[in-house]
């Protein structure tokens, strides 16, 4: 097999690079770890590139591989300890990288997981709710459902009234 319609990878990369990095962002939040998983999936994506077949859908693809990578990176950072000089006797973000986070950013790391990526494929990365549903499992409807009570959530926060990612249609 031969990679789809011939398309040098470099030319995938610059195509797909920012829906995959908004993907990963959705996922991990903006930082290290959401451009380490950008990295590691176009390396992946880079060996399996000769094998794709000429009609796949290569942006699909290519957010498939970027979930797994990103929720490999969730996983890790699960089973990580974190070395700390004292415990404080509530959790804090002061002092550690990311701080930065936007209120968006934190209502959406705040959602239910089956939420947070049905919204992330379909608003941040474009894809209708049937190949949402390929990723994530289950029917386009519920994927649907799943986006809707997520934006909704957001939206009773105040969040994504006017953030133009969040207005795609129904598809």
């Amino acid at each position: 097999m031969t990679s789809p319609t011939h398309t040098p990878f470099e030319q995938v990369v610059a195509e797909h690079g920012p829906t995959v990095l908004r993907v990963c962002r959705a996922v991990l939040g903006p930082g290290a770890d959401a451009e380490d998983a950008w990295s590691e999936t176009f390396l992946a994506a880079m060996r399996a590139w000769p094998d794709l077949p000429v009609d796949a859908n290569v942006e699909a693809w290519l957010v498939t591989i970027a979930h797994r990578k990103a929720i490999d990176v969730v996983r890790a950072h699960r089973r990580r300890p974190v070395p700390v000089d004292s415990v404080p006797d509530a959790p804090t973000r002061h002092g550690l990288p990311g701080d930065h986070d936007s209120d968006l950013w934190a209502a959406v790391r705040a959602l239910p997981d089956k939420q947070r990526q049905v919204i992330a494929y379909h608003y941040l990365a474009g894809l209708p709710y049937q190949q949402v549903a390929d990723i994530v499992g289950g029917s386009a409807a519920a994927a649907r459902r799943a986006a809707a009570d997520g934006i909704n959530r957001l939206r009773r926060n105040g969040i994504g009234d006017d953030d133009p990612h969040l207005e795609r249609s129904s598809s």
